[in-house]
């Protein structure tokens, strides 16, 4: 194991994308088992290649940066199913709407009429019924 570690020194080793795209490629490879279209199995190598690559790549600098830019936006997309999964929990006891002004998104306790409400963001009233 030792010329394992003596190999890997200088080089970049796995983060999130490369599990990312490697996790991708599985997937890819799965679905597309299933379509009858010779060589079309062929483009799920693509995102493992370039996995590998990245794993292997003596270029730390730019091999890091590249994984800041994918978890930037793969925390937009993760806060977005958490905050879907939290809505879906809290369905019963509160009524989601959006400002008619900005948009912003505000939460309301279910069963209470009408509601007065007044807008965080840009301070605008508006009645509501929950």
């Amino acid at each position: 194991m030792n010329w394992l570690r003596n190999f890997m020194v200088g080089r970049y080793g796995a983060d999130q994308l490369t599990l990312a795209l490697l996790i991708f490629s599985f997937l890819l490879s799965f679905v597309l088992m299933w379509v009858p279209v010779p060589f079309l199995s062929m483009i799920s190598y693509l995102p493992l290649g370039y996995g590998i690559f990245r794993m292997f790549s003596r270029n730390i600098l730019k091999r890091g940066e590249e994984n800041a830019r994918f978890l930037a936006v793969w925390s937009r997309v993760a806060g977005w199913f958490r905050r879907t999964k939290q809505h879906w929990a809290d369905r019963k006891v509160y009524r989601f709407t959006r400002c008619p002004n900005c948009r912003q998104k505000i939460r309301l306790p279910k069963g209470r009429g009408k509601l007065r409400v007044t807008c965080p963001k840009c301070r605008r009233q508006f009645e509501k019924k929950t």
